[in-house]
């Protein structure tokens, strides 16, 4: 997160790590983010890209196959391989919903030095709903119980 910071990268962190931020009690191996498309912005983000050595995954042929300027500009995702792990470039989650209609469903979290732009909970909970996929769905009730115990609290 840090290099898309210096790299003046503008996007949201969303899908499990967006929960661990948000304190529920989950595990993820990949950075989720929902980017800024603008070509500008895809242009920062790509420089980050190189300097990460990312590379599509999976990729059986173990061809490592760099992404380009124009899947960012897309509405798909691009499951990604880098130096420090594994991050998943969201360019539209369920619904359509790009960086510009998110942007009302944040919030922003200091890490140090960092500001953090995280998709909110309701916005998660919504979107895991939305996909439906299993693993999805085995998050949904921790999600919820986060989202009440936080509702809850005084």
């Amino acid at each position: 997160m840090a290099m898309l910071h210096r790299n003046n990268v503008d996007c949201i962190i969303a899908g499990g790590a967006a929960a661990v931020l948000a304190g529920a009690p989950v595990v993820t191996r990949d950075l989720g983010i929902v980017h800024q498309q603008t070509p500008k912005n895809i242009e920062r983000l790509m420089t980050v890209l190189r300097e990460l050595g990312a590379y599509l995954r999976p990729d059986p042929g173990r061809r490592r196959i760099p992404p380009r300027a124009s899947d960012l500009a897309g509405n798909g995702q691009l499951n990604l391989a880098t130096s420090t792990g594994e991050l998943d470039i969201l360019c539209r989650l369920s619904g359509g919903h790009g960086c510009d209609e998110l942007l009302p469903h944040t919030v922003e979290l200091q890490d140090f030095d960092l500001t953090l732009r995280v998709l909110d909970l309701p916005l998660l909970i919504q979107v895991k709903t939305e996909t439906n996929r299993p693993k999805d769905r085995l998050m949904l009730p921790i999600l919820i119980a986060a989202l009440e115990e936080r509702e809850e609290a005084p």
